[in-house]
């Protein structure tokens, strides 16, 4: 027996259940965009603002060291790195970000560890860094001669602040020993004990050292 295969004729009650779909599914993207996109914004950024108001608005701090939440008279942000030249201070790592910690071209510089450039730029910086330090060019740390891959990054390594200490102790004038201790209460270590890398945040150093130097 042969079965005959008859074409299937929309319906109204197809064209019902269609806009019934529709509607369900406009229905659920009306409420997630409010929740999503308006609600949980609003109830994070109240909830940063009332109990973590100064992370919340950047982490500025003052000359001074101090926290401040305006945007007034900050001197810099404990999260991006910003450059300081000269032999009074310690330096940040290389940037790639635009000129140099622009956040509007954070970025790294995206080149193989065997792009010709790359090579070439790590040895002039290593040059430059050993002359500067006056130490062997072998000694000069990896974050010293590369930059990080946001270019903003605000620490350096303990191995990077030590090779500055004696730099810093002949122009300012004051004893190795008191800048190497300096150093070590800016250090801060792994996070929980196991995470990442101790690290030396270069603005609280700074701020640190001009205030040992005055």
């Amino acid at each position: 027996m042969t079965t005959v295969l008859r074409p299937h004729h929309s319906t109204g009650s197809d064209t019902v259940s269609f806009a019934r779909q529709t509607w369900a599914g406009l229905r659920v993207l009306l409420v997630l965009t409010v929740v999503l996109g308006l609600v949980y914004p609003l109830a994070v950024t109240g909830v940063s603002q009332l109990l973590f108001r100064w992370q919340a608005d950047g982490s500025l701090v003052s000359a001074s060291g101090e926290h401040v939440t305006s945007a007034e008279d900050p001197v810099g942000s404990l999260l991006i790195g910003q450059s300081f030249d000269g032999p009074l201070w310690f330096h940040p790592r290389p940037s790639a970000a635009g000129d140099g910690y622009d956040t509007l071209a954070s970025a790294g510089s995206n080149l193989g560890p065997l792009n010709p450039d790359l090579v070439a730029t790590i040895d002039e910086r290593r040059t430059a860094v050993a002359a500067e330090e006056d130490v062997d060019p072998e000694s000069v740390p990896a974050d010293a001669l590369t930059a990080s891959a946001s270019g903003l990054d605000p620490d350096i390594s303990p191995a990077y602040a030590e090779l500055q200490v004696a730099r810093i102790a002949r122009a300012r004038d004051i004893s190795e020993q008191d800048v190497r201790a300096l150093v070590d209460t800016v250090t801060v270590g792994r996070d929980l004990g196991v995470l990442g890398e101790p690290r030396v945040n270069v603005l609280r150093l700074n701020l640190a050292l001009e205030t040992l130097g005055s």
